[in-house]
């Protein structure tokens, strides 16, 4: 994976996968401190400390059409290249949340890409799920909640094409204009 944006998808689909019916997306740019966090938080089934030990494993996977599981292991990896880390907490029933801090101005550090395809790939397929998607950095906070959107449409569907299309560009505007440089 090559942007933040690719490991958004990927855990977001796991959080799907694990059966949330809500999932917080955070990003905080904080200049000062020089680092950059991706929080992901879901109300899934979540994990036993069996699981989370085996879930940064690349050989351990509980999806059933390949057999690894790379994608928190490759998001720890990025985290660490530029002098971060990445911590899973997760309590059966109760969900789980993922934190991964970056150095911000790292050479390794991953451009964020397209979050708001992303956001809408995850919505597209999922859109009863409640989707909080918060960015916030020196220049601002943005947020955007399905749950609100939803009740903007008057019954259109939250994955209607148009919607969609609404939301890619809405997202990604607001997160450029919070993180012009990725």
């Amino acid at each position: 994976m090559i942007e933040l944006s690719h490991h958004i998808l990927d855990i977001g689909e796991n959080s799907l996968r694990a059966g949330a019916k809500n999932i917080f997306i955070e990003v905080r740019v904080d200049e000062r401190e020089g680092f950059l966090t991706l929080e992901i938080t879901d109300d899934g089934h979540g994990m036993t400390e069996e699981e989370k030990g085996k879930a940064l494993d690349p050989f351990y996977t509980t999806k059933k059409v390949r057999q690894v599981g790379l994608g928190l292991p490759m998001l720890a990896q990025a985290a660490e290249r530029t002098g971060g880390m990445l911590t899973l907490e997760s309590e059966p029933g109760k969900g789980t949340k993922v934190t991964a801090k970056m150095g911000l101005k790292h050479i390794d550090r991953q451009p964020l890409g397209d979050v708001g395809g992303a956001i809408c790939a995850l919505i597209a397929g999922n859109p009863s799920t409640r989707l909080v998607y918060r960015h916030q950095s020196t220049q601002g906070v943005f947020e955007m909640d399905t749950a609100q959107i939803e009740k903007e449409l008057s019954g259109i569907p939250m994955n209607h094409p148009e919607v969609l299309n609404f939301i890619r560009k809405f997202v990604n505007s607001n997160v450029k204009e919070l993180c012009p440089e990725g």
